[in-house]
């Protein structure tokens, strides 16, 4: 038992860990800020910048990692309740009396992956033969296939298939997309 009185997780030892909130539906950002103010608290939300397809064409988007969930480092005696009052938390992840810790190492690798600022950026460079999305324009929502990337004015030569033949375009850079560009690029 710990001094909360709550089951102590196997190998719990007193002392500061890591453990899993769940937070408010987009408001990972908000209650990471919040926690992040608190003394004792360290907070650790992975967040990914891209480009997603709209009608206007592609815009840069910023969300969690994982949505509605982040990672803090604190000392489950005496800052629980602090932790699950603060704004834009819903609470610690628990599974009846256990409450899980996650080990160091994880949070490093993860930290390792994502990088140092805490948002990834998916780069939108392409390669001959990436099968592509437009974005925005005449074309918005069709594939094409990569054929040839002119750097110097940021246009890239894309091979589509329309109205039953081959059609090479130049487009812009920016109107092309990954087709699986986003969380799963990372995990």
């Amino acid at each position: 038992m710990t001094a909360t009185g709550l089951p102590a997780e196997p190998g719990f030892q007193e002392g500061f860990a890591w453990f899993c909130l769940r937070s408010q539906i987009k408001h990972e950002h908000i209650a990471a800020a919040h926690l992040g103010k608190e003394g004792g608290v360290e907070v650790y939300l992975p967040r990914i910048r891209f480009k997603r397809a709209t009608r206007r064409g592609p815009v840069w988007f910023t969300e969690a990692l994982f949505p509605s969930y982040l990672f803090a480092r604190f000392d489950l005696n005496t800052d629980l309740l602090k932790v699950c009052y603060a704004r834009g938390v819903r609470g610690v992840v628990h599974f009846g009396d256990r409450w899980p810790i996650i080990p160091d190492n994880v949070i490093q690798q993860l930290q390792a992956t994502v990088g140092p600022s805490e948002v990834r950026v998916i780069s939108h460079d392409f390669t001959p033969g990436e099968t592509v999305e437009i974005a925005g324009g005449a074309f918005h929502g069709l594939s094409a296939v990569v054929t040839r990337v002119m750097p110097s004015q940021e246009r890239v030569a894309v091979l589509l298939e329309f109205l039953g033949q081959q059609t090479t375009l130049e487009l812009p850079h920016s109107s092309l997309l990954r087709e699986k560009e986003g969380r799963a690029s990372i995990l």
